[in-house]
């Protein structure tokens, strides 16, 4: 049963932590264009919340997530919290966060 190829529980683990830490990285990027996106809202008087926008990404994860085989909702809920994440920063970058 103890093959060659079969990986131990902490070889398995350790790719899933560099994995890991490449959505984090990944997270941070996505976060970090908060800058970007809102000098151009501001360019385009387009609101910090943009509803409109939130439906088109949360509408193209669920379909990367049917044909990855993902569970849709939770992909979703993912996305909604990046959605959530880069808002805040957006707000915090232009002075209306909700900071102490």
């Amino acid at each position: 049963m103890h093959g060659v190829n079969m990986s131990t529980i902490n070889e398995v683990r350790q790719e899933i932590r560099l994995i890991d830490s490449e959505i984090m990285q990944l997270i941070h990027k996505r976060v970090g264009m908060a800058a970007k996106v809102l000098e151009a809202k501001k360019k385009e008087a387009i609101n910090i919340n943009d509803p409109s926008q939130n439906t088109v990404v949360l509408d193209r994860a669920a379909d990367a997530a049917v044909e990855l085989n993902l569970d849709v909702s939770a992909v979703k809920e993912i996305f909604k919290i990046l959605i959530t994440m880069n808002i805040e920063r957006q707000q915090e970058l232009s002075g209306e966060g909700n900071l102490p």
